[in-house]
């Protein structure tokens, strides 16, 4: 008979914000013994990532594994900018890039889902943040596969990262370079054909309201509107973008000077914590908490 009923997985719960299943398995592994119970989830990990969950992370790096015909690109994210340059977490995202590279996964779903050193992801994430002492996450993963050539650049020691590909063969020094020019300048498209008919629709509301504001004549709308999506093509698709080392070139072009059949394939750019909404935090209260 088990020495421990609901009040004591409650309790327990209430002290280390661990899962209420994660407590009724420390409790019968303890024979009811709070004091074990709590090193059994310290142990675990568990504790310490429930504590965590509740955290924004939105530090850490974006980096890039190239293998072959292959690389990897992943964010791996963090709660604070320290955590993320020290040892620990740097061996923690060295070990997935590896994890990655290994498995060849396709999605994030399928990483976070898998196991790794013979246990589930979640559970060796679990440790690396009860070892680190933060909110980790593995939010994003691309992989870019190519029968030509494929180059990466990470800048700012994994603040943006850029994979971009070619059929062709032994023009990777011209995709490093051309992931350098993404880096900088952010297209959100390779080129044209990937733009959304919608987003173009878009532009044209928009610029269409922009000359009605500026006094254009409705009858000459049609003629100039051409010419304004054209100007937004360029701007925001990597291939018709000026090369930023040649800007008498587009990159289009910059890539053929290294061999005139070759085109780009593929374009993946992560910057770190895009899209997550940041908490700003008061930092001296925090460490007070945690001393309390």
């Amino acid at each position: 008979m088990a020495n421990f009923g609901p009040k004591d997985i409650k309790k327990l719960r209430e002290m280390t914000d661990a899962g209420m299943m994660d407590c009724k398995q420390a409790l019968a592994a303890t024979d009811g013994d709070m004091d074990k119970a709590q090193e059994w989830l310290r142990k675990k990990g568990l504790g310490a990532a429930a504590k965590k969950a509740g955290k924004v992370a939105s530090e850490g790096v974006v980096a890039v594994k190239a293998d072959g015909n292959r690389a990897f690109l992943v964010e791996i994210n963090s709660q604070t900018d320290f955590v993320a340059k020290n040892e620990k977490f740097q061996a923690f995202v060295a070990e997935v890039l590896e994890h990655l590279a290994a498995n060849d996964f396709d999605t994030v779903e399928e990483v976070n889902a898998s196991e790794i050193n013979g246990q589930p992801f979640a559970d060796y994430l679990a440790l690396q943040i009860a070892t680190i002492g933060e909110k980790l996450e593995v939010r994003r993963y691309a992989k870019v596969v190519s029968d030509g050539s494929i180059g990466s650049y990470v800048h700012a020691n994994g603040k943006v990262a850029v994979i971009v590909s070619s059929d062709a063969a032994d023009v990777e020094d011209a995709l490093k370079n051309i992931a350098m020019h993404a880096a900088a300048m952010n297209p959100k498209y390779l080129n044209e054909a990937e733009v959304p008919a919608e987003v173009i629709e878009k532009e044209k509301e928009i610029a269409k309201e922009q000359l009605i504001k500026e006094g254009k004549p409705e009858a000459i709308l049609e003629k100039i509107l051409p010419g304004k999506i054209n100007r937004f093509l360029q701007d925001n698709t990597l291939e018709n973008q000026k090369f930023v080392m040649d800007d008498k070139i587009s990159v289009a072009d910059s890539l053929k000077q290294a061999n005139k059949d070759a085109k780009l394939a593929q374009y993946v750019r992560f910057e770190l914590g895009e899209g997550i909404e940041k908490v700003e935090e008061d930092f001296a209260a925090e460490v007070a908490k945690q001393m309390a």
